[in-house]
Order: structure tokens, then C-alpha cells, then sequence
């Protein structure tokens, strides 16, 4: 008999309504395996509590069964605010400026990694699958082991991997990295961040790592497969918003609102990642290079606050604020302004509207994952009619979507360049450039990767419990 599939992720986002709008793919398509295969959900709660009670609350959302645990401030602001977001976000963003090493961030990472592992542990049944996601979890399956799990666990990472010379700077990032080697999977969006990750384990001094066929790696007295599955959107549903009728109000909204101009669009959230200044100063350079095309373009960008409590994304946020104001002041018309910048989140079917309407999907991080954004943008272009994507190079989905402009974002000469080249491109060569891309965003739908994943896993070798016990001596 298969055993269930446990997911495992820093916050729970299992739908309470599974027909909500704003529900994102990965959500949905998580949640559809755990239905199918009568699976649970775990993860902190986003509430605080005075006092740390090692136990889970049972609730059942939308046909899926969900533990939440509830965390201390002190956990919060340690593990989740520290070290999490201040400290492994920025380094694996390649962001070494704004990294934060503190001491207790660290601590509270473990400890509250190790809690979540004390209550999750007796959750676990025998023939069940543990798949644990993202960077604010890497021990997870550590401290599991240490407390008798043997079962299969899997680790997915949706960040970037960083370069081996920029980990370094990390305090204790070998063992960081050892504690991976107690999952039987890791997956990667990436050749690029797998490949990043796999230069650790052969080059770092004292891992003394060897790199194996198939991509298996042996390190720390234990071997780990890796892979590379590239996540995607829920093609499907996304479609369906995308003709919902609040997704076409949106459309004829967006159509009505720039009076017949062509609509260049970005939507991200809050981040130094995501290239938002340099976005800007490239449009501007754009509006001061093609004068002529000034009245006849308009910027939207939608950019909800995410973080605010950490001083970083406070800058960034005062920074765009000021830059949108000084571009609008100096460009202006009496008619038009050049930049409308939103600071709100719109559902899934709103955003299928906006992204339809626009000429230009301006999709330009500085460093990501993968960016479901550029995919969202595509699906629901109108086939005869379709929008160009400008893609930065330094986004996961560079490594699938070569179609699109591939920019490099921290040039504005080459922003402008891009987004004048998109804005002027011939009918009949946006067309073949989206039936090209739109083919990458079908065969990457995210139900693909989910499953692409669990089935690997599910065929993993797994080691005897001596191998298991040598590996636990091997880390002491």
C-alpha cells in the first residue's frame, strides 16, 4: 500500500476554499496530492504563543488535513525574520552586502528547526513520504533522523543556490550543508543551481565530496540523489481565470484605462531581488532615449509591501517610492503619466486580466529561482495577439524560456534597448516566440514537476539503518 505524502513548508498555504481566485498553482497543485493521496500539510501557523507547547493543531482545509504549530516570538524573530530572511534570503540571492550574521539568528534556526522535528516526528507513519520545502527548513530532515525517521524525505529548494566562494561567508556553512546529506532527494529549479551546489561538495576543503553518475553526490559518510525539476504554473486553472469574467472585466478595464496606449507591466513582490530599481532607471532610460514614444507607452507596476519589519526592504520600498515620484515629476503630461506604481495584491484572475492586456511583460530580477511571473505572463497572452516577455538572465526560467528578451538587468542600456525592440516587434515574430514559450509553460506545468518529484522520490534507494547509524556517528 503507498503511504501518504507529507508536506512540509515554513508556512501552510493549503486552500481553505479551493475555487478561491487568489490561490497560487503551487498551493493547488500541493494540495490536489495531498487529497489524492490522503496526505497532511505541516507547518508554523504564523501565530505566536507565550509559551512553546510541543504540539500540532489538526484542521481540515479544503479536503486537506493541516498541522500548525504556533512558535514563540522569540522563534519568530530568530529563526523566521533572522535567519531565514535576513541572513540565507540575501546570501543565496547572491546579496552578501545585506547578510546578517548573528549569532542568535542561527541558533533560533536550529532550535526552532528542531521543534517543528519534535512535533512532526510522531506524525509519521511507517510507509509515509516526507517532502520538506525551501531554505527556512535545511535541518529538518537532520533532526528527524535523530529521532528514529527513517522514511523517505525529500528537500526542495526554491531559491537559488549561491555561488561556493559567496557560502563560505556563512558561519558554520559546512554544516549547513551536511545536513542535507540526511534527505535521500534534493531538487533544484536549475542545472545552473544544482551545479552550484554540486561544486561545494567536490571542491569545498574537508567535505572531501564525490560526485556520482546520475547526479548522486556521497559527502559526510552518506550518499544523496539530486535532481533538477523546474517548477511551473497550474496551466489549466490559470487558463480558466484568464476567462473567468473578472479576469475579462480586468482585461477591458486595463484596455479602457490606457486609452489605446501600449502597456508595459512588472508584478513582483517587494524585493531587492527582483531588480525594481533597476526596472525603472532602464524604462527611464527608454522614455529619454525614444522621446517620439513617450504618450504612446505606459508602465504598470504592481508591487505588494512583503517584510516590512526587516530594515532592508523598508530602503528598497522608500527608494522606489522617490524614483517612481522623480520619473513621473520629470516625464509627465497633463494626459499621462509614464509609471503607475501599486503597492496592493490582486488575485490570480485580476492579474490574467493586467498581464493580458499588456504589450510588454517586464519580468528582470537581479537573481531567482525560477519566476512564475514570466510563465503567468505567457499563459495568458491572446494567441494572435500576444505580448512579448524581456526576461532577465539571471532568472531559473532564463534556462527554459530563451525566447523571450533575455536582458541583463543591471544594465538600463540594455532595459531600454529591450523594451523598445519588444514594443516595435513584428506581429508575425511575437507569435512564433510565444507559441515557442507557451509550449515551455505546457511542459512544465507545475502538476508535471509535483509529480515528477514525489514519483523520484518514492524511487530512491534508501539506505539501511546502519548506514543511517554510521552517517549520525559520522556527523557527531
Amino acid at each position: 500500500m503507498t503511504g501518504r505524502l507529507i508536506v512540509v513548508s515554513n508556512r501552510v498555504s493549503a486552500p481553505k476554499d479551493p475555487a478561491a481566485g487568489s490561490v497560487g498553482g503551487l498551493a493547488m497543485a500541493l494540495s490536489a496530492a495531498l487529497r489524492k493521496f490522503d496526505g497532511l500539510w505541516f507547518g508554523w501557523s504564523g501565530e505566536t504563543t507565550a509559551e512553546w507547547k510541543p504540539e500540532a493543531k489538526i484542521e481540515d482545509r479544503g479536503g486537506v488535513t493541516v498541522a500548525l504549530v504556533d512558535l514563540e516570538a522569540q522563534d519568530v524573530d530568530e529563526y523566521y525574520n533572522g535567519y531565514a530572511n535576513k541572513t540565507l534570503w540575501p546570501l543565496f540571492h547572491h546579496r552578501v552586502d545585506l547578510t546578517a550574521y548573528e549569532r542568535s539568528y542561527g541558533e533560533g534556526y536550529e532550535r526552532t528547526n528542531a521543534r517543528f522535528a519534535e512535533v512532526l516526528a510522531p506524525l509519521i507513519q511507517p510507509d509515509d513520504v516526507v517532502w520538506i520545502h525551501d531554505y527556512h527548513m535545511i535541518p529538518l530532515a537532520r533532526d528527524l533522523r535523530r529521532r528514529g525517521i527513517r522514511n523517505r524525505i525529500g528537500f526542495f529548494l526554491h531559491v537559488p543556490w549561491p555561488a561556493r566562494q559567496l557560502l563560505v561567508t556563512l558561519p558554520h556553512h559546512r554544516r549547513l550543508v551536511e545536513s542535507m546529506f540526511d534527505y535521500d532527494l534534493i531538487g533544484f529549479h536549475t542545472r545552473e543551481w544544482l551545479d552550484l551546489f554540486r561544486d561545494y561538495v567536490a571542491s569545498e576543503p574537508g567535505v572531501d565530496g564525490r560526485l556520482l553518475p546520475n547526479d548522486a553526490l556521497e559527502a559526510f559518510g552518506r550518499r544523496v540523489q539530486t535532481g533538477v525539476f523546474p517548477i511551473g504554473i497550474d496551466v489549466e486553472g490559470f487558463e480558466q481565470a484568464k476567462e473567468s469574467a473578472l479576469g475579462a472585466r480586468t482585461f477591458d478595464r486595463m484596455f479602457a484605462s490606457t486609452a489605446f496606449r501600449k502597456l508595459i507591466v512588472g508584478v513582483d513582490r517587494l524585493d531587492y531581488s527582483k531588480g525594481l530599481e533597476q526596472r525603472l532607471l532602464g524604462y527611464e532610460q527608454f522614455l529619454e532615449s525614444h522621446p517620439d514614444m513617450r504618450s504612446e507607452v505606459l508602465l504598470l507596476q504592481v508591487t505588494p509591501i512583503s517584510r516590512d519589519e526587516v530594515d532592508a526592504y523598508q530602503d528598497i520600498r522608500a527608494r522606489l517610492d522617490a524614483l517612481a515620484g522623480r520619473i513621473n515629476g520629470e516625464y509627465a503630461e497633463m494626459d499621462w503619466q509614464p509609471i503607475r506604481y501599486l503597492n496592493r495584491t490582486y488575485r490570480r484572475d485580476q492579474l490574467a486580466g493586467i498581464y493580458r492586456a499588456a504589450r510588454v511583460g517586464l519580468v528582470t530580477p537581479l537573481r531567482d529561482g525560477m519566476n512564475l511571473v514570466a510563465k503567468e505572463f505567457v499563459a495568458a497572452q491572446d494567441p494572435e495577439d500576444p505580448g512579448v516577455l524581456i526576461l532577465s538572465r539571471f532568472a531559473g526560467a532564463a534556462e527554459q524560456m530563451g525566447e523571450a528578451l533575455l536582458v541583463n538587468p543591471f544594465s538600463r542600456e540594455e532595459l531600454s534597448d529591450a523594451i523598445h525592440r519588444a514594443l516595435t516587434l513584428p506581429l508575425a515574430e511575437r507569435r512564433r516566440k510565444w507559441e515557442a514559450l507557451m509550449q515551455v509553460v505546457r511542459d512544465t506545468d507545475v502538476s508535471i514537476w509535483r509529480d515528477e518529484f514525489v514519483a523520484t522520490l518514492r524511487a530512491v534507494d534508501r539506505p539501511s539503518d546502519d548506514d543511517h547509524d554510521a552517517g549520525a556517528a559520522h556527523a557527531a
